[in-house]
This record gives structure tokens, sequence and C-alpha cells, in this order.
């Protein structure tokens, strides 16, 4: 609880204290109505100090007309016509009301916030073989620290020396625990369980996951949503309507119809009791507040109400390939060797492609497990859309495309599969082909029926690979479009097209992990980063990110956005109906002052308890 809820709590149980005396008082000595009133409205000041707080604030900020102006108006006017108890009553009942609620959301915040509760309070630093305990913000990068089993990661780090297995639960919702050992990055918030290990800083504690984590978090709730918005349009609207219409329930029965002036304006009084407005401002921000917590619960970061509003209008869905639907990691998936083994073959493509960086040349170093003779090649040379070139043992050695193949004059089979193929010439002889393919995620097919079948949704795929990876990508997953050899800039204009061409209740939603996916996720209606352990900048753009990267959770957190929107629908139709009831029944003088702010609280009470079910959905 927070000290200004405790605050709040303690001024609320020293006027209820207060109250019972007086009440006792009351009835039980002889006491003057002068007395009388001082007592009460002294009481009456105590129990109010949060209301008459919040009114002057508002009237320093120049936004008077709210419910604390409504019940401290009508109690006033209670005063006024001798109905002082009644009148302290129905502030209690407005304050207990609020500070239920206010209990209500602090509770959800600090669920959030112990779900993602992943600071560490220390960290272990080791310098020329002694350690020292430090606070995490004290570290520097390539600071080396010292993790042991129980204690949690400080920060963003790379492990140097030993191996372990991670409890990631708090970052990605996985229960499974991962393994790591040396050249294994390791994110700040895990918990190191088993082995002692020693790891290299590669990021500050603020620019850590965690810290980008908690941030991310604290400034989730204040994003309004479509919904929230409506409502303080509303309020803006009503709260002046009703006040009229109280001033015409007070006045005219009095100077038209000359009818007991007391009657009337008490009536009026309790109008404006029964118009106060907080039950229907709660309805809405403590549902989004569920749906928040409910997502971080699942291992996903909203950062407001009102991406998950969105998130059930979308229509369109744009992703990146490489790193979002696919792996983004190549691999060897089928040798065939012509004349040698398969083993020969793939040394011989190793040993060549061990002198270049492309992601394909990895692939292969990764499948040879043997040791590198790097004397062996020479003569390298690399041939601009064909492939590369080199000397091997003397023997010219030619690895590329089908292109490379017809360029040197050498019949080959032209192999048809869903990875790239690398033809390999040695001499003037074909050698066979090798097969590399970055792998479609687990669960992406899965992911798009879903999208199609149940959500009726317009399928996209944008990506920088080449026409024929990425066809071959879109076919499998069955998009709507695919758009292949993109620049970054070439994939802004590709949503800036879907965007414009969307209408009034429809959103783009664009899914992607990297840096250069950036700039579509902050353009896109809502932007989804695939995985807080991914690229800094798409996790500062995205409006939702999953913590864990696991393409499926993108149904999740549309589930529980339209779990939430039904639930903020039920909130607000119950308010407004119960609103309706009770100015109805105060206009025809069928209810009490007490009895409408009871009302009320009672919708806040019931907002609260339906928003508490949203936090325990399951997707």
């Amino acid at each position: 609880m927070t000290k200004q809820l405790k605050t709040r709590g303690l001024v609320l149980g020293i006027g209820i204290l207060i109250y019972l005396v007086v009440l006792y008082a009351v009835n039980r000595m002889l006491i003057t109505d002068r007395v009388k009133y001082i007592m009460f409205f002294v009481t009456y000041l105590v129990i109010g100090f949060e209301a008459f707080r919040k009114f002057s604030e508002n009237v320093s900020n120049r936004k008077i007309l709210d419910e604390n102006f409504l019940i401290i108006l009508a109690t006033m006017g209670a005063f006024g016509v001798g109905r002082y108890q009644e009148a302290v009553f129905v502030m209690l009942l407005f304050e207990a009301g609020y500070f239920v609620e206010a209990l209500s959301v602090d509770r959800t915040k600090r669920r959030i916030a112990d779900l993602i509760n992943i600071r560490p309070e220390y960290a272990t630093r080791k310098v020329r073989g002694r350690e020292f305990r430090v606070v995490p913000s004290a570290l520097k990068l390539y600071n080396i620290i010292v993790i042991k089993p129980g204690e949690r990661v400080p920060v963003d780090a790379e492990i140097v020396a030993g191996t372990t297995s991670l409890d990631t639960k708090a970052l990605t919702g996985e229960a499974m625990p991962r393994s790591a050992g040396v050249g294994d990055v390791i994110y700040s918030g895990s918990i190191n369980l088993t082995g002692v290990i020693e790891a290299k800083v590669l990021r500050i504690y603020e620019d850590s996951t965690v810290s980008r984590i908690m941030k991310m978090v604290e400034e989730a709730q204040n994003h309004k949503s479509e919904s929230e918005n409506f409502v303080t349009k509303f309020i803006r609207i009503y709260t002046p309507v009703v006040m009229l219409m109280a001033v015409l329930i007070a006045f005219v029965p009095v100077y038209f119809f000359h009818l007991e002036w007391e009657i009337w304006v008490y009536r009026g009084l309790v109008v404006l009791i029964a118009a106060c407005p907080a039950g229907l401002i709660m309805s809405t921000p403590v549902a989004f507040l569920g749906g928040i917590a409910c997502a971080a619960r699942q291992g996903i970061l909203v950062k407001g109400g009102n991406y998950l509003e969105d998130l059930t209008k979308a229509d369109t869905f744009i992703f990146d390939k490489t790193g979002t639907l696919t792996e983004g990691v190549f691999r060897v998936k089928e040798i065939k060797a012509v004349g040698m083994s398969e083993d020969e073959l793939l040394k011989i493509a190793a040993h060549i492609e061990s002198y270049s960086n492309h992601p394909i040349a990895h692939s292969l170093r990764t499948a040879y497990k043997g040791t590198y003779d790097k004397r062996r090649v020479k003569k390298i040379r690399e041939e601009s859309g064909l492939g590369i070139s080199a000397s091997y043992d003397g023997e010219r050695v030619h690895i590329g495309n089908y292109r490379m193949a017809q360029k040197y004059g050498v019949q080959t089979e032209k192999v048809k599969t869903d990875g790239t193929v690398l033809y390999i010439i040695i001499g003037d002889r074909y050698a066979g082909y090798i097969v590399i393919a970055d792998e479609i995620k687990e669960g992406a097919m899965e992911m798009m029926d879903v999208l199609k079948e149940r959500y009726h949704a317009v399928l996209v795929m944008l990506t920088g690979d080449s026409k024929d990876a990425g066809k071959r990508v879109a076919r499998k997953l069955r998009m709507d479009y695919a758009y292949t050899s993109l620049m970054p800039e070439d994939k802004m204009e590709r949503v800036e097209e879907f965007l414009q061409g969307q209408g009034a209740m429809e959103k783009v939603v664009c899914v992607g992990d990297g840096m250069n996916d950036a700039p579509i996720l902050a353009r896109a209606d809502v932007g989804i980063a695939m995985g807080a352990l991914g690229s800094a900048a798409a996790i500062e753009a995205a409006d939702v990110v999953l913590m864990e990267d696991d393409l499926p959770k993108i149904i999740d957190v549309i589930k529980i956005a339209k779990e939430t929107l039904r639930v903020v629908g039920q909130n607000l139709s119950f308010a407004l109906m119960i609103k309706f009831l009770i100015l109805l029944f105060a206009g025809i003088g069928y209810i009490s002052m007490w009895e409408a702010v009871c009302a009320d609280v009672g919708v806040m009470i019931i907002s609260v308890i339906n928003a508490a079910w949203v936090v325990k959905y399951q997707a």
C-alpha cells in the first residue's frame, strides 16, 4: 500500500471514529442545534478531507466540474437545509467507496509489479580474484560479475566462465529453465538455478532488460483507451446537464408552483448526489488495468489500455520474415556429394566460406565440426550475384547458385527445395550441392490459421530477403500479400499503404524483432515486438512486447484484449443503466441522499469485482 493511500485510510478512519462519537453525543446529550451543527461540520471536514483536496487541485487546474464538486455541493446544501447527519453520512459513504476502489487499483498495480518484480537487490563484482557486493547501478561495461545459485542476474551480461540453468519465467512466462554456458548472453531479472557463473557486463543497469521492463509497466497506466476518453468527454457534457436538472428540480416547483422549498431543494440535492459520476468514471480504467495485469501474468507487456482496445479492431497483420516468422538462423538441411563423401564436401565448402561473414557461411562453419587449415585456401574471389571462388589444395573451387554453374559450363541438376541451394564445382566437374534453410518458427502456421479463420485477418509479409525465399515462406504460411527484397524505407512505404487503405474501425498491427523493424512498429496502430530479449530499438518502438519469442502469444494477447473490452462494455452498460434509474428515482423523490450514494458506490465495487475476473483470465 502506498504512503498516500495509508494516509487517506488513516484520515478516513479518524473521521469515522469522530462520527461515531458525535452520534453518541447527539443521541445521549442535550445539545443545541448550533453545537450539533459545529460537531457534524467538523466531522464532515475530516471525512471529506480527500474530496476537498482533490477539488482544490482541480480548481487550480481549471477542472471544476467533477464528482468531487458534485458531492461537496450536494452535502453542503444538505447542511443548508438542516440535514447534518445525512450530509456527513453521504460524504462518509462516498469516501469509503473511493477508498475501496483505490485499494483495489493499488492491489492490481502491486500485482503487476509483483509479476515482474525482477529488480535484483545486489550484484557481486569480481576484481583481481576478490569479490565485492555492490548495487547493480554501480556496475560498468565489461566489469566481471559472479552469479551464484539462487541469485538474480543483475544486468545483461555474457557468460565467460561456468555453465548453469536459468529460470527466465519472470521475463518470458516460460516455466522450463534454459541452459546457458560460455558465450551465451544472460538477461537481468533471470534467476541462476544451478552452477556458479562469471559474466561480462554488456549493458549498464539503466539500459538492461529489467529496467526497460519496469519502465514500460509504469508508463502503461498512463495511456488511455478510446473507451476511457469517451467517458471523459461524456462527463464534460453530463455534469453541467445534471447540475441544471438539479437546479430546475429544486427551484421550479418552489417559485412557479409555490411548493415547500425544503422538500424540493432537498430533492434537487439528492439528484446531484445521484448524478455523481464516480462509478461511471471508474468502471473503465479498472477493467483496462485488469487486462494489463492479465497480460503481464502471461508474459506479455502491454504499454497501455488503448492498445488492448486497438487489438480488438485489428484486421491487418504485417509481419517481418527473418527472426519473426522464421528462426533467423540458417542451418544446413541437406548435403548431396558426387564422387566424394558428404563430410569431405562440407569440409571443402566450410574452409572456403570461413573467410566470409555471410549468414550462409556461418551456417556451413557451424555444421562442420572439424579443424581448419586455412593454408589450404588461397585466391578467394567473390562473384557478385553468383557466389564465391577460391583455390583449395591448388584446385579451383566455385560455390554458388545455379547461375554460377551455368557460367562455368558445368552440367548440374537443378534442385527444387525450400532452402537456398549451394552448387559446388571443383575444377570442371560437378561435386554436389548443400541446402541451407532458415526454418519457419514453431507455431507460426497454426497462428496464421487462427488469425485468418477466427479473426478474418489480412496477412502480410515484408522481407529484405530474395523473391524465391520470401515467396516460399509466404506460400507455406498462406499469406495474402508478400513483399520481398525490401529496404527499411520500402517497408515503411508498404505499411503506409495499408494504413491509408483502412477504415475508421480497422487497425493495422505490425510484428517484428530487429532494429530495422523499429520504424514500422512505431508507425503501426499497434506494434508488437517479438521477445523482450531482442532488439532494444524494436522494444522501445513497440506498443506490445512478447517477453518470450513465441508467436502464438499474439493470439493470447488478442483474446485478453477481447475479454477486457467485454468487461469494459459490461461495466459501462451497468454503470449507465444504474445511473439512469437512480436519477429517475431521485427526481420523483423515491430515494434519499444516502441511498443515492450507496448506489454509486455499489457500481464502483461491482466494476472492481468484474475487473478482477480479467486479471485471472487465462488466454
